[in-house]
């Protein structure tokens, strides 16, 4: 998951590494106290998914600019608490100075791009909800509500055929 170039912005996922994992830390600092409580820390999201088999994370660049954060979880794990059988959208935040200028939207679509290289359909994921949630984004993306919750937070799929 290297590229996607849309509305002159190149968005790009780079592996987290010894030079980057501290900005992609700090970019939890720049999110609303109110965000904060819909989405975990970067940090914490690092270490969980060092302890997993089943994750994939990477930051996200607009161009040569660290925009944002993505953890994907693939397969269920009774371990790791997921009970998805496929591709999980398990953390994603944008920084807040980058909120509301699509980058968020670029980055999903280059998500999916990818998961359709591999052969995914579908892909779920799951968010609070009430103020400062997500849920909004998801749902103006395409994704629909399964009927399904993950403690308290919502379940969504969006379906993507060829």
């Amino acid at each position: 998951m290297e590229n996607s170039k849309q509305s002159g912005q190149e968005i790009h996922f780079e592996r987290i590494k010894s030079s980057n994992v501290s900005d992609v830390c700090e970019l939890s600092d720049t999110l609303t106290s109110v965000q904060r409580r819909m989405v975990a820390d970067n940090a914490r999201s690092i270490a969980q998914a060092h302890c997993s088999e089943n994750c994939w994370m990477r930051a996200i660049y607009a161009d040569k600019v660290l925009v944002g954060f993505i953890l994907m979880h693939f397969g269920s794990d009774f371990e790791d608490g997921i009970d998805c059988p496929g591709a999980f959208l398990w953390r994603f935040m944008i920084s807040l100075p980058f909120q509301g200028k699509g980058y968020g939207k670029k980055a999903l679509l280059r998500l999916i791009q990818e998961l359709k290289t591999k052969g995914y359909k579908e892909l779920f994921t799951s968010c609070g909800q009430g103020e400062a949630s997500p849920e909004g984004f998801y749902k103006d993306f395409g994704f629909m509500p399964t009927g399904e919750f993950y403690d308290d937070e919502i379940e969504l799929i969006i379906s993507f055929l060829d």
